[in-house]
């Protein structure tokens, strides 16, 4: 469905966007292997499936759901500056930042496009559902750059970043499953709280990983978030600590020089020795059992149970 999606942009941007997805090269040569982890696709269809039905319309609302959160990520690396994903360079560093930008826009486009499929009172709420969390995924996403111009940011503040920028999607990607599987309103809200609380712990195995992840195996270079000066879950947590080591991160923080090799190692030993590390991956087991328990009684399944671990538990 999504290839199909992407076959009918026009050629550029089709070029792009199966380049993004590591469908193939900047020149349009196949790359088997490469393509991304299709979590929030996979919880569309395990939520429909645990409400008792999966068919060709959650199909398109997973495949839609996937491209939403693809072209965020391409608007994301703009923003951010980010120049690899998945270990190549991101598609603004190869066609640049106004191609990319058009491209994320097309991608919008297509993901209300693919819910056309749904039956006429699925389609209604499923595309205010999309539209309605894409301006909770603004929201975050500008709370999310206001934050690396602030002194401080607190926990609490960071987390309600997380609910729109994350917790939105994957709550969205979670109703969209049991909508399309016919579920009550109430069933829809509870799979709906399931993904909310996912995304909280799924950021939260994300910032360790943009700290202390493997490059070779997050396709990013190492302390990436750390030389932005991001306040990620693991420095905000270790910045509220108290813990004396807290005194230097601050200040590496509220540097304006560009931060060298050598003061990312420093940091990277800052977070850990204030306990930043540690609480953030507790944050994230914390949170996908309260997502386990949102559940409706009889919903939670062995294929919701494995995706919520692989949430917190992924090494990409």
């Amino acid at each position: 469905m999504l290839r199909e999606a992407v076959d009918q942009l026009p050629a550029p941007l089709r070029l792009m966007a199966g380049y993004h997805y590591g469908w193939w090269d900047s020149t349009g040569r196949p790359t088997p292997g490469r393509s991304g982890k299709g979590l929030r696709a996979a919880l569309v269809l395990a939520a429909a499936a645990a409400c008792g039905i999966v068919g060709p319309t959650v199909v398109s609302a997973a495949a839609s759901i996937e491209m939403l959160h693809n072209w965020t990520l391409i608007h994301d690396d703009v923003i951010d500056a980010d120049e690899m994903r998945h270990g190549r360079p991101t598609v603004w560093r190869v066609w640049g930042s106004d191609a990319a930008l058009v491209l994320g826009d097309a991608m919008h486009a297509m993901t209300i496009r693919m819910l056309l499929d749904l039956p006429a009172a699925q389609m209604a709420e499923a595309v205010d559902r999309l539209e309605t969390v894409t301006v909770e995924l603004c929201r975050g996403q500008y709370e999310d750059c206001l934050f690396e111009s602030r002194p401080s940011v607190t926990v609490g503040e960071y987390m309600q970043m997380v609910g729109g920028k994350t917790g939105a999607l994957m709550g969205c990607a979670c109703a969209l499953g049991a909508l399309c599987a016919y579920a009550d309103a109430a069933t829809i809200g509870a799979f709906d709280s399931f993904g909310r609380e996912l995304g909280a712990a799924f950021q939260a195995a994300d910032d360790v990983l943009g700290i202390v992840g493997d490059p070779a195996v997050t396709g990013k270079p190492v302390g990436t978030d750390l030389i932005r000066r991001k306040r990620s879950l693991p420095v905000v947590a270790a910045l509220e600590s108290g813990a004396s080591a807290a005194v230097d991160l601050d200040e590496l923080y509220r540097s304006a020089a560009p931060m060298t090799n050598t003061e990312v190692a420093q940091a990277t030993q800052l977070v850990a020795a204030c306990g930043g590390i540690d609480w953030a991956q507790q944050h994230a087991q914390l949170r996908a059992q309260s997502a386990l328990a949102a559940l409706p009684a009889g919903a939670a399944t062995a294929e919701l149970a494995a995706l919520t671990q692989a949430a917190v538990r992924r090494v990409q």
